[in-house]
């Protein structure tokens, strides 16, 4: 049933070898708290610790290269010329084309200008819009903005594994339809959204799709022709880069109105001075995603599924596809639990849970009500995203502190 917002791998517990890699500036490997104990960062999904090529990268920037990218003389070559080496980054790790990528603040940003940019939106009235109900709130709070202006909107249901069927798709779309909005991954499950098939659907009515790709660039492989989306949003802080910066793919013919006008930087698409220190840090990120496997990750979250099941057994339940996921999320729920209750017992450990505590009262998260998980299940869960500064060894103290929680 839709809801019409105008109405309401087989891996074994064996030590994986850490691969030789430049490690995060944030690494967590040596960082202890006040009691002396080693802090474990698994909040991978939260933000990432900024690579150290990706400061060395912005080093000359907070020193030297303080030029207007814009500006025509000797100050501002060098900023401009590092904006222009992002730009092809971004487009190489994604399959794009240069003018076809349009910096930004970040992926919530770029959500808003995608959605409320497309032609038909900008004076809503009458026009219709596909989404999730387990969009990041970048892409549902511009949604109901649109909304509150005249536009129809209906959201799809997942299923149990926060899958998204592409024939609802399909039985959704009107004659008014102007955009369809699907997220390629999720950020609280991992889950991965069939957005090609969604694409092809779209494609043959002519209506433009949207993807916010930004829990999936840098984990999984992601190319714009093969997805056959229009528009595509990423954040830098999800893979290495620093915070306030990202971009969207705006795919060559796809109309889009400015959110921000200016000085018609980004061709006119994003006015204002880019950061030239912000996107050398991007730069450095995206090469080091095109280049990197997340095989080594990806052992190390099944080798926590693996003893979270032995330990726990029906105690324990995994949420989101088994296989149909970014390689580095864990989403677990331990019924009859507290998610902060048992992160509380374990202050050294940053992860996230899938509920809100406040005045006595815990709410589950959208997504988690979306696929129809329980309140005593919903309430118990935990976000262990991992990442390059991860080890075996951090999962095996993870898991004696869950032990002495006394789930």
């Amino acid at each position: 049933m839709t809801v019409d917002m105008a109405d309401n791998a087989d891996l074994t517990k064996t030590q994986t070898q850490t691969q030789t890699q430049t490690l995060p500036v944030g690494s967590t490997r040596a960082r202890r708290n006040a009691e002396g104990r080693p802090q474990i960062y698994m909040d991978h999904n939260g933000s990432t610790p900024m690579l150290a090529a990706a400061l060395d990268a912005m080093m000359p920037f907070l020193e030297t290269g303080f030029g207007n990218p814009s500006g025509g003389h000797w100050a501002a070559a060098g900023a401009k010329e590092v904006i222009e080496q992002t730009r092809a980054m971004i487009a190489g790790l994604i399959g794009a084309n240069t003018d076809e990528i349009v910096f930004t603040s970040g992926a919530t940003e770029a959500n808003n200008m995608a959605i409320k940019g497309v032609p038909g939106l900008a004076t809503p009235k009458g026009t219709h819009i596909i989404t999730t109900a387990i969009e990041h709130d970048a892409v549902l709070r511009p949604v109901r903005f649109l909304r509150s202006q005249g536009a129809k909107v209906t959201i799809l249901p997942v299923d149990g594994e926060g899958l998204v069927d592409p024939e609802a798709v399909r039985a959704e779309i009107r004659d008014e339809t102007a955009l369809i909005s699907v997220m390629l991954a999720n950020n609280e499950i991992g889950t991965i959204q069939p957005v090609g098939e969604i694409a092809k659907i779209a494609r043959a009515h002519g209506i433009p799709v949207h993807t916010d790709a930004a829990q999936a660039i840098g984990k999984i492989p992601v190319d714009v022709s093969d997805l056959g989306v229009d528009m595509l949003s990423l954040a830098g802080h999800k893979f290495g880069a620093p915070n306030g910066v990202g971009a969207l793919y705006l795919r060559k013919g796809q109309n889009c109105t400015p959110l921000l006008h200016g000085g018609g930087q980004e061709r006119a698409r994003r006015s204002g001075t880019e950061s030239a220190l912000l996107l050398a840090g991007l730069g450095a990120a995206a090469e080091h995603a095109a280049d990197k496997t997340n095989s080594r990750i990806q052992a190390m979250r099944d080798y926590f599924w693996n003893c979270l099941e032995e330990d726990f057994g029906d105690r324990v339940v995994l949420n989101g596809h088994r296989f149909k996921r970014v390689p580095n999320t864990l989403s677990v729920s331990f019924p009859g639990h507290v998610g902060a209750d048992i992160l509380a017992t374990m202050p050294q450990v940053a992860a996230t849970t899938g509920s809100a505590c406040h005045a006595g009262c815990v709410d589950m998260s959208h997504v988690l009500i979306a696929m129809g998980k329980s309140l005593d299940v919903g309430v118990g869960t935990i976000r262990f995203s991992l990442g390059e500064t991860n080890t075996i060894a951090e999962i095996d103290a993870v898991m004696a502190a869950l032990r002495r929680a006394a789930i």
